[in-house]
């Protein structure tokens, strides 16, 4: 292994046994958008929706940009964003904060308004203990010209995109996540990476994603409707690329497995249909700060969730067996499925074996010992009840729990 990289894969340890209580782990989004970048509200409102519905982190990760310094939209701009009938971003905004809050001002004969920085947002909206707003940006690379994005947390300042035509998107994958961690280790806070919806214009494989030692975090569960989470006939869905990527890591490669985030990557919120509410992680961290939530990321000590809670998360690694506690749901059931790989999973491009699902077990307590000849071992838990508000057809709620038991 290249010694370069080995700080990179010291941030993700193998999980040992752990004993987590997670009802008191903060409940976060890492990648939503305003009108900073191609959103269509202003951060504020976002802001202010999350924190209604109860998270306690939310990261606006606008493209290529921090909500910084002076932005100016014109009015017909901003209402043009707006797909569905009825009260417009203005509207709401200042039904919400008042007449004088959106800051207007005339250019070049336009009306429009300055929207407001993450300081300020920050000076109505947090409360310590209780909401933070996480610095975030969806650094907007591409390949080939097709794209390879990367959400980067905790971050002091823009990381430009790297954009080559003529790069496959692998390669603009690594030098995008070699260009994060040398800016990591520059920074005075410590910063988290993780890629975006893979599936996106069918823009990176599992094997990509594998062949990438420096990528330990992506997106199991991206609620925009448009980024081919199934897959289709022919391509694997975002959990089976997960369990391909990680097979090749842990078997072939000596890397260590990647870990799964869920997030809405919202983008309109007036009815339309790229909205919020789909996908959050649950982290351990020990303060509601960008620091603490990074570095219990970084731990694993987080999974991730389109609707169903945990209570606890218990491995023991000295007898392998890996439980969970689902809090209970008046009239709702859950099925927990244990997937994982064998060391004798076929290797050719057929990839039998793969993600084999060992155990399905039913009821709020499920366990699994792990299999002596597996890789590593994870769980799905899916719900009996319908998403709230789906990104694909018969979605059900459903939580993923990272892998263990890997070396």
């Amino acid at each position: 292994m290249h010694r370069h990289l080995l700080p990179l894969l010291a941030l993700a340890a193998p999980l040992a046994a752990q004993d987590h209580d997670t009802r008191g782990w903060f409940k976060g989004n890492t990648h939503t958008h305003s009108l900073w970048s191609d959103g269509n509200d202003f951060p504020e409102m976002i802001f202010d929706w999350y924190r209604s519905k109860g998270y306690h982190f939310v990261g606006m990760s606008d493209h290529n940009v921090l909500q910084e310094g002076e932005k100016w939209l014109d009015l017909e701009a901003i209402r043009k964003r707006q797909k569905a009938v009825g009260r417009d971003a203005v509207t709401k905004a200042e039904a919400r904060f008042g007449k004088d809050w959106l800051k207007r001002e005339t250019r070049e004969g336009k009306e429009g308004i300055v929207l407001k920085t993450l300081d300020e947002c920050r000076a109505v909206l947090e409360k310590p203990g209780e909401f933070y707003l996480l610095p975030a940006e969806e650094m907007s690379n591409s390949g080939r010209k097709q794209p390879v994005h990367i959400n980067i947390l905790n971050l002091d300042e823009v990381i430009e995109p790297i954009k080559d035509d003529e790069l496959p998107p692998r390669e603009v994958l690594r030098q995008s996540m070699r260009t994060i961690a040398a800016r990591a280790a520059r920074s005075p806070r410590p910063i988290l990476a993780h890629l975006n919806h893979p599936n996106w214009q069918w823009a990176l494989t599992a094997e990509d994603l594998a062949d990438v030692a420096e990528g330990l975090f992506f997106e199991v569960y991206n609620g925009h409707p448009g980024v081919n989470h199934l897959g289709d006939e022919t391509r694997p869905g975002d959990e089976k690329i997960w369990d391909i990527a990680n097979t090749i890591r842990l078997a072939e490669l000596n890397y260590p497995p990647l870990l799964g985030f869920a997030s809405d990557d919202s983008h309109t919120y007036h009815g339309e249909d790229v909205s919020p509410g789909r996908g959050w992680v649950h982290v351990g961290a020990e303060k509601l700060d960008g620091d603490s939530i990074v570095e219990a990321l970084r731990a694993g000590r987080f999974y991730a969730s389109s609707g169903v809670a945990l209570d606890a998360i218990r491995w023991d690694a000295g007898k392998g067996i890996l439980s969970l506690e689902i809090a209970p749901v008046e009239g709702v059931e859950f099925t927990t499925a244990f997937i994982g790989t064998r060391k004798g999973y076929d290797a050719t491009a057929e990839r039998n074996g793969i993600g084999e699902v060992f155990a399905t077990v039913t009821g709020n307590s499920p366990s699994f010992t792990i299999p002596e000849d597996a890789l590593y071992l994870r769980a799905t838990v899916t719900s009996s009840r319908k998403h709230w508000n789906p990104s694909f057809e018969g979605q059900m709620e459903q939580a993923w729990v990272q892998p263990v038991g890997w070396h």
